[in-house]
C-alpha cells in the first residue's frame, strides 16, 4: 500500500513549499516506476512517462499537487586532486564514468579500479562521503546512456 502517487516532477526553481522529503543517491534518482520512501517513511508511487534523471532540489508531485523535495544522499565517493585536474577529468569521461567537475577536485563513485588508474596517472585519491551531483549528459537533461550521432530533428 502506497501513500502517494507521482506521476509528474518538477525541477529545482520551478516549485516551492515541500511538505515531505526524499533522501536519494545518485543512483536511486533514475527512475520512471519505482516507490520510493520518504524521510518520514510515507511510501511514495513513482510513475513517470520515461526513465528520468532527478537533480538535488526537484520535487515529486503527487496527485493533490503538493511537493515531496528530492534530497541528494550523502554516498560513497571518491575525491580526485591533483596537478592536471583536465587530463584526469579526460579519463575519468573516456570510461564513460559520472564526475561532478570542480574547480580543485572531482568526484566520482567509489570505484576501485578506476581509483587506482588514476593514482597511476599521478592523481590523490581520497575516500568520502558527500551528495553527488555530477555533470549532465551533453545531449539532454540528465543522463544519457545511449551513443546514438545520427540526423536528430528539432521541430
Amino acid at each position: 500500500m502506497v501513500d502517494y502517487k507521482s506521476f509528474e516532477i518538477c525541477r529545482s526553481g520551478e516549485w516551492s513549499n515541500s511538505f515531505e522529503v526524499c533522501i536519494l543517491t545518485y543512483d536511486e534518482r533514475f527512475l520512471r516506476r519505482k516507490v520510493l520512501k520518504t524521510f518520514r517513511s510515507k511510501k511514495v508511487l513513482i510513475d513517470l512517462s520515461q526513465t528520468t534523471s532527478l537533480d538535488h532540489g526537484d520535487a515529486l508531485v503527487i496527485e493533490d499537487g503538493r511537493f515531496i523535495e528530492v534530497v541528494a544522499a550523502k554516498e560513497p565517493l571518491l575525491k580526485v586532486t591533483g596537478k592536471d585536474l583536465v587530463k584526469l577529468a579526460w579519463h575519468i569521461g573516456n570510461r564513460h564514468t559520472p564526475c561532478q567537475i570542480e574547480a580543485k577536485r572531482l568526484l566520482i563513485q567509489e570505484d576501485p579500479v578506476i581509483g587506482h588508474m588514476l593514482e597511476h596517472l599521478g592523481a590523490t585519491v581520497t575516500s568520502l562521503l558527500e551528495p553527488f551531483d555530477p555533470e549532465k549528459g551533453a545531449y539532454g537533461y540528465g543522463r544519457t546512456h545511449s551513443h546514438e550521432h545520427g540526423n536528430t530533428s528539432h521541430d
